[in-house]
């Protein structure tokens, strides 16, 4: 990265959770390691109004760090590199009047910049900020050939396979795909790139990669809290739309995908979107069969949602690819609130391995079968990053019975732990130096909602379970 090319960094939304929980916190960590350019600014643009000093102030109270992660002095530079422009996100005006003062910072360094745009408003406000932000003209590029417009843009990349065309059609016309952003931050965790390494890695491993070996692929996305305060959000999409669509099918496409010819963005991003794009439809007479939805009981009652509200808190999804290499494997796809406890894994089960014979391998006629007689490679993606094997040996004695043990590694093991960098602060950093690699693609988006529109265009025809609060599981 050219640290000495200067860099705009506008942020519409810059007062809400998102910023202030992820965005800020991470553009503050990159700034206290020197990874942002000499000369960097950032706009904030949003609906309130407030001078600079209660804007300073409210960015500062509500900033998502905590007590001696920073030192002061670091925090008082970063926030000097703030800035603020109120104005309401359909206000042609708002934007000439950003524009300018993005033409002001630039005549200060004595250059044209680099633009970086975020959206981290509701996706429902995208197709307004996109359009008014071409007709400011704040998304063309240098005359002099010199710096480059990006855009950030978060999920969910649409409502379904229409609306996620229109806005892919509305991008295409602003942007290059080169400058499209689409953040999904589930790809930047540290453990789920490691899926690839430890494919790639170990051929120990990349050899029993299929159909002969592996029985099944777990993939689970379970969050401890509810709704809450996300209610009003929440309800109009549901876990499918808000987990399903991206974290949980972009974590089968790492997990399934074929090697990439290189791990540079094009390869890889290709990969993916083609294995995504292999995918079974889900027929709407057998919607029921493969897909399974509830509601933990007390969702009604949350702020913001109808008390008839047909919302799922939770899904399953069985799903098969139509490749050689998984046919007739099984991916389910699990993903709840208000369940036992929060965590993401992904759990590989491979074959029990059974003699002709019908005898175990031990010889003495124990057979092993379903969960308990598995190999199962599990990584844990949150919390406690790592990765588990579990295997059979011998029970001491004199009788050939077989137990259970587990082979770990843990990142927080690992000095190293320390530093890796958070999923936002990867992607910004990412975004900064144009590596793609960690954002999805156009073919992946529209594969993903190729796969999940027909489910939901179909969830009258599941029952909705209730489920108390706290389950470990939902039948």
């Amino acid at each position: 990265m050219n640290v000495n090319t200067p860099t705009i960094f506008v942020v519409f939304g810059i007062t809400g959770d998102l910023a202030n929980r992820k965005l800020l916190p991470a553009l503050l960590s990159l700034f206290s390691k020197k990874m942002l350019p000499e000369r960097f600014a950032i706009i904030g643009f949003s609906r309130r109004q407030f001078s600079r000093e209660e804007f300073r102030d409210l960015i500062r109270g509500r900033m998502n760090i905590h007590p001696g992660q920073f030192k002061e002095e670091e925090v008082k530079h970063f926030l000097d590199h703030i800035s603020y422009e109120q104005g309401m996100f359909n206000e042609p005006l708002a934007y000439a009047r950003l524009s300018e003062r993005v033409r002001a910072v630039d005549d200060r360094w004595g250059q044209c910049s680099n633009k970086l745009f975020h959206l981290s408003v509701p996706p429902h406000l995208y197709e307004g900020i996109l359009t008014n932000l071409s007709g400011s003209k704040l998304t063309e590029a240098c005359s002099d050939g010199v710096g480059w417009t990006r855009v950030l843009i978060e999920k969910p990349f649409g409502n379904d396979i229409h609306t996620a065309r229109s806005l892919d059609k509305l991008l295409g016309q602003l942007f290059k795909e080169e400058q499209i952003f689409r953040i999904d931050h589930y790809l930047a965790k540290e453990s789920l790139q490691n899926i690839l390494a430890f494919r790639g890695a170990n051929m120990v491993f990349e050899t029993v990669w299929n159909k002969d070996c592996i029985d099944r692929v777990h993939i689970k996305l379970f969050e401890k809290s509810g709704a809450e305060e996300r209610g009003t959000f929440y309800d109009k999409i549901g876990a499918l739309k808000d987990v399903g669509q991206n974290h949980l099918l972009q974590m089968l496409a790492l997990v399934a995908m074929e090697r990439p010819k290189s791990f540079s963005a094009a390869d890889v991003r290709r990969e993916r979107a083609s294995v995504l794009s292999r995918l079974l439809p889900i027929a709407p007479r057998h919607v029921s069969k493969y897909v399974a939805r509830g509601q933990y009981d007390g969702y009604v009652n949350e702020t913001g949602v109808a008390l008839d509200s047909q919302t799922e808190t939770y899904f399953r999804v069985e799903a098969h690819l139509k490749v050689p290499r998984w046919k007739g494997v099984p991916f389910f796809l699990e993903a709840g609130k208000a369940m036992s406890e929060s965590k993401t894994e992904i759990d590989v089960y491979f074959k029990a391995k059974i003699r002709e014979n019908k005898m175990s391998i031990f010889g003495m006629g124990e057979k092993y079968s379903g969960i308990e007689g598995q190999n199962v490679l599990t990584f844990r993606i949150q919390p406690d990053e790592g990765i588990k094997i579990r295997f059979f040996v011998k029970t001491p004695g004199y009788e050939w019975k077989s137990e259970p043990k587990n082979l770990k590694f843990k990142y927080a093991d690992v000095p190293a732990f320390s530093i890796i960098p958070n999923d936002y602060e990867r992607l910004i950093r990412d975004a900064f130096v144009g590596d793609q690699t960690l954002f999805a693609s156009t073919d992946e988006i529209m594969a993903s909602w190729r796969f999940i529109t027909p489910i939901i265009d179909n969830l009258n025809k599941i029952l909705l379970k209730k489920y108390p609060r706290g389950s470990r599981e939902v039948e």
